[in-house]
């Protein structure tokens, strides 16, 4: 047995979260989620005032690290984050956490902030990690790296669905026009922005269900790292 990294990376709605979620689960590892460090700093520089259009979000996010105390905790292999003792839970998955996540992920003080927490565990533990720059920041040497995507349409109904579900009142429309500039902040960004790592494997799943995204990425993890047995 050994230990492994696997790293997937991608826009929003491609899947990225549920489907590493169910490979975590089948493989008997652990189940990073990456995005949701960012969405809780996101939500509490929201609480305390900051404006995701504000044009000087760095200056105004740097010092509200100070206030901020992230834990991740598993509980039936499932992440909760915790902010300051508070276990957000959903309150972190409203529709405009997406943009101040993105906002503050693009500071570097936050992105180095972050860092030692998400490699932390990598260190310690098999995982899969989903984010968009897992492969090429956060674990560079990841034994496998995927980068999932697929169309603006597939991707947007996906998550359109995913809100619907979950009781928000949101339209279609306003769903893609958020991923849509999601996606330009993301790929346009100065630090780290969202691109395929070199080596990465890329994935285009829009034709997918989820059943086949599962099974295609576990046949490459299974490929790649030669093993069937993983060290949790």
């Amino acid at each position: 047995m050994k230990k492994i990294a696997v790293a997937i990376d991608g826009p929003g709605g491609a899947g990225k979260s549920t489907i590493s979620k169910e490979i975590a689960k089948r493989l008997g590892i652990i189940y990073v989620d990456t995005g949701a460090l960012y969405r809780t700093v996101g939500y509490y520089a929201r609480e305390h005032g900051l404006s995701v259009n504000d044009a000087k979000v760095s200056d105004k996010i740097t010092p509200m690290l100070d206030g901020i105390n992230i834990e991740i905790k598993y509980v039936d292999g499932a992440q909760h984050v915790i902010l300051n003792g508070e276990d957000l839970g959903d309150k972190i998955r409203q529709p405009d956490i997406s943009m101040y996540a993105s906002a503050c992920s693009s500071v570097g003080n936050v992105r180095a902030f972050l860092l030692e927490t998400q490699k932390k565990l990598a260190r310690e533990n098999s995982v899969i990690m989903d984010g968009r720059d897992i492969g090429t920041v956060i674990l560079p040497d990841a034994d496998v790296k995927i980068f999932l995507t697929a169309s603006e349409q597939a991707r947007a109904n996906r998550r359109y669905k995913e809100l619907v579900a979950k009781g928000s009142d949101v339209k279609y429309e306003e769903v893609l026009s958020e991923l849509v500039e999601r996606d330009r902040a993301d790929s346009s960004r100065d630090v780290a922005p969202l691109k395929p790592a070199d080596d990465a494997h890329l994935f285009d799943n829009s034709d997918y269900d989820f059943e086949q995204s599962v099974e295609y990425i576990i046949k490459v993890i299974t490929e790649k790292t030669g093993v069937t047995e993983i060290e949790k």
